[in-house]
């Protein structure tokens, strides 16, 4: 079995040590190292070739946002990008929406319960995302406030009929499985349809076609 290789990126010693535990309890996981700071963050990146890191974003030397963008940005056109996943104290504040737009796959409450960290992590490495789900609605709104008029940018209008359909479900939150049964399609070409619209709009997952949506008022 294949494990998911996982690093930590958070300034309390205390918290790394409990969530090193956590990890290295579960079969499919691999704690691969964890750093202090933002720019030992990146570094860490670099050398431990992590599938999913978690992200404190309030940190010394230089903060989670500015280190998940640099992490982003040096795995653009790689295959198989580490996946970031913030860890947050609050529910939502502009951190957190700053760090969905640097590239974050999602984000989770610290207090969150273990089962749902560790489901967290799986599911960013699908390649899917995650939202605390006392957030999101906030999260959208967030965005939604900054686009008073529907304002659609020229990469929409490459999305076929049938992908601008997918679109608004996506966006609505509907799962793969959900959309398939909606449109009577299977669920792998759902799939297929989800990639090829992340990839026309330059988005990396869901949570950014989420976010896209909502802040060009494509959807309600």
């Amino acid at each position: 079995m294949t494990r998911i290789r996982v690093a930590l990126v958070d300034d309390q010693a205390l918290f790394r040590a409990g969530i090193r535990m956590l990890i290295e309890s579960q079969p499919d996981l691999e704690f691969v190292g964890e750093a202090g700071d933002g720019a030992a963050g990146i570094a860490l990146a670099a050398s431990s070739a992590a599938d999913v890191i978690l992200m404190d974003i309030r940190m010394p030397v230089l903060d989670g946002i500015a280190a998940t963008e640099a992490i982003v940005a040096a795995s653009a056109g790689v295959s198989g990008p580490p996946r970031v996943l913030v860890l947050t104290t609050f529910d939502l504040d502009e951190s957190a929406a700053r760090a969905i737009r640097a590239g974050a796959s999602g984000f989770v409450l610290k207090d969150a319960e273990p089962e749902f960290l560790l489901a967290s992590i799986r599911t960013v490495h699908a390649g899917n995302a995650v939202i605390a789900a006392s957030a999101t609605r906030e999260l959208l709104e967030h965005f939604a406030a900054r686009a008073p008029q529907p304002v659609a940018p020229p990469s929409f209008e490459t999305l076929t009929p049938r992908e601008g359909e997918i679109f608004v479900l996506a966006a609505k939150g509907l799962s793969n499985t959900e959309i398939a049964t909606r449109e009577f399609l299977s669920e792998a070409t759902v799939k297929t349809h989800i990639s090829r619209i992340l990839g026309k709009l330059g988005l990396r997952d869901r949570v950014q076609l989420v976010v896209f949506a909502y802040e060009h008022r494509l959807v309600d």
